[in-house]
């Protein structure tokens, strides 16, 4: 059975707007505590403090179980790492995502940064053109009839950066719950994706890694690192479809200054 789709009114898209803010401001107050010496611990408590600060609750916490308002994963993991006493080095590829639910809806968001100078060659590269696949895959949103031509725009730009995308994990819908249908991929498909139609709110994450596409789960059974140990980047937003356009609900701008190049302007819902 396909689990259906959850279309939203524009002013629930409002509601998730507000949400989106306050996990643009967690992952602000996120990356301002990822230093050097810094524990992936004292990431999590920024991030849960300006949560709480902006009148949302964590949607991250108690999520079957998971004890943290933040995943903070560091060189080979590639997401769902549990923040603890791990201590950041200069050099560290550091990938955060974090999410917020104000008046029962939903926001989710990851960024990837490094901790002071690269460690690796080719760590700018790798967190750069992940980013700029998110954006391309919002980009091939704001018109696509279909969702494989999301995964295509992602996946291209991890071809031409000789990259790979996790196998596997994907992007989601998202809504009265952090995780719905329909499936994001970032890479193509033999399969047909669901259509793009307005109301659909999705959350498009890449996670691309140096080496091979395979992954494995560390015995914390959350923990995802790339099976060869080579380095990850992950970066997502959430993003509103309605009649009159997109708007990317976790960024203050909706998009805007990264959808320029692509010739797109986002509308508010």
């Amino acid at each position: 059975m396909v689990d259906r789709i959850e279309y939203k009114t524009r002013e629930q898209m409002r509601v998730m707007a507000r949400a989106g803010l306050v996990v643009e401001s967690a992952l602000a107050a996120a990356r301002g505590a990822a230093v050097a010496g810094a524990t992936t611990a004292d990431v999590d408590a920024a991030a849960a403090s300006a949560i709480a600060a902006g009148g949302a609750t964590s949607n991250f916490l108690g999520y079957h179980g998971f004890p943290a308002s933040s995943c903070v994963s560091v060189n080979d993991e590639v997401v769902h790492g549990i923040p603890g006493q791990r201590v950041l080095r200069e050099g560290d590829l550091v990938s955060i995502d974090c999410g917020a639910v104000v008046d029962g809806w939903h926001g989710d968001s990851a960024i990837s940064l490094s901790i002071g100078a690269p460690a690796q060659p080719r760590d700018v590269d790798l967190i750069e053109a992940t980013r700029r696949a998110l954006w391309a895959g919002i980009a091939a949103l704001a018109s696509a009839r279909r969702l494989d031509e999301v995964a295509a725009a992602i996946e291209d730009v991890a071809i031409a950066a000789d990259l790979h995308p996790i196998d596997g994990y994907v992007g989601h819908g998202i809504g009265t719950a952090m995780h719905q249908a329909p499936d994001v991929l970032n890479y193509r498909t033999r399969g047909r994706l669901a259509k793009v139609r307005p109301g659909m709110c999705v959350a498009i994450e890449p996670m691309f890694v140096v080496g091979t596409s395979d992954s494995a789960v560390l015995e914390d059974d959350w923990t995802v690192v790339s099976a060869d140990g080579s380095r990850a980047a992950h970066w997502e937003h959430s993003i509103a479809v309605h009649d009159d356009g997109i708007w990317v609900l976790t960024a203050s701008d909706g998009g805007a200054s990264e959808l320029a190049e692509h010739g797109i302007t986002p509308v508010a819902p």
